[in-house]
């Protein structure tokens, strides 16, 4: 799947699961989103939610583990989140 595909497929889901998560934005950082990504790599995924919720969470996690057929390391942006990881987000996000 190349970085493309993947922002597509999560333009799809983002559009398909709109009245059911609620997803603000979504988008790729990582190795994914600087094209450095491998068959091995995991897909690091952002996302924002107008109700944020932890059932969410993992619902968003486990659909997109089965839409890619690999690991997602999900995390929820927000204001106050561990500053470097937030910047690396800011820096590198690809949203949709």
């Amino acid at each position: 799947m190349t970085r493309n595909e993947i922002l597509q497929a999560l333009l799809q889901f983002q559009h398909s699961t709109h009245d059911e998560y609620k997803i603000r934005r979504i988008g790729i950082f990582g190795s994914v989103a600087r094209n450095q990504f491998t068959d091995a790599s995991d897909i690091d995924v952002v996302v924002e939610l107008v109700e944020p919720d932890l059932l969410m969470l993992v619902g968003i996690k486990q659909d997109l583990e089965r839409i890619f057929h690999r690991p997602v390391d999900l995390v929820r942006y927000r204001a106050k989140m561990n500053p470097f990881l937030k910047r690396k987000i800011e820096q590198e996000a690809i949203y949709v």
